[in-house]
């Protein structure tokens, strides 16, 4: 059994997990896998299907149910859209939303606010805290750190260029990287495992792992504390 609030709406074969409470106008569309002992807060929409405008770049097409793993938490009016999976445990802020396509790993943490947009892939236990927009095509790594307000970009050309759509590529976040507060990253760019961003620091060249870079644009300036890299914690 599970509890459902006031107002709230499950489409047919929408299936819900044991234990799980849905609040108040709250909408479930079809076929959407909702694992045990989920909570889904207030006016929350899940496994919606986006209506894509005709110069978008994503991809159209069908799109496979909304899956959300046991025991994930789901923030108040937060939009949660078809052909994504999230693994088990995982919280999605008030106000967040996930487009489509995404893969989201176990332990996962989307913060208030948060934007993922589609064909996006985030490892295990990676938390991205309140504000930040992770753009297309972006591949974030098992245990990284994204501090608040961080944007990451997928076009150089902000499409204006002939062919840029081809060109699209959204940056690579390895294991255990830590993006302070802030942080622009450039398309394409790779932040290699265990390095460290600084604060405000604008991203416009691959980060060495274990690195520390800071500034604008952002420059190596030391390695990356031995105590301080997740092997060693």
């Amino acid at each position: 059994m599970y509890d459902i609030g006031s107002f709230s709406t499950v489409h047919e074969g929408a299936q819900i997990g044991e234990g799980s409470v849905i609040g108040n106008n709250v909408t479930i569309y079809a076929d959407v896998v909702l694992g045990a002992r989920c909570t889904v807060a207030d006016c929350a929409v899940l496994g919606k299907k986006p209506k894509l405008a005709a110069s978008s770049t994503a991809a159209g097409g069908d799109l496979a149910p909304l899956v959300m793993g046991d025991d994930c938490v789901v923030g108040a009016h937060t939009v949660l859209m078809a052909g994504t999976t999230f693994g088990e445990r995982c919280i999605v802020g008030d106000n967040a939303g996930v487009r489509e396509r995404c893969a989201i790993g176990d332990n996962v943490v989307v913060g208030r606010g948060v934007t993922v947009e589609n064909d996006t892939t985030i490892g295990a236990r990676t938390r991205i805290q309140s504000g930040a927009y992770i753009t297309a095509y972006v591949t974030i790594e098992d245990d990284v750190f994204i501090a608040p307000m961080v944007v990451t970009t997928n076009d150089n050309y902000m499409g204006r260029t002939e062919g840029a759509t081809a060109a699209m590529k959204g940056c690579a976040i390895r294991r255990a990287a830590r993006v302070g507060g802030g942080v622009h990253i450039l398309p394409g760019i790779d932040i290699g495992e265990d390095s460290f961003v600084a604060t405000g620091a604008v991203v416009t060249k691959d980060v060495p792992a274990r690195t520390v870079v800071m500034g604008v644009p952002a420059r190596p300036v030391r390695e990356v504390a031995a105590e301080e890299l997740l092997e060693t914690l």
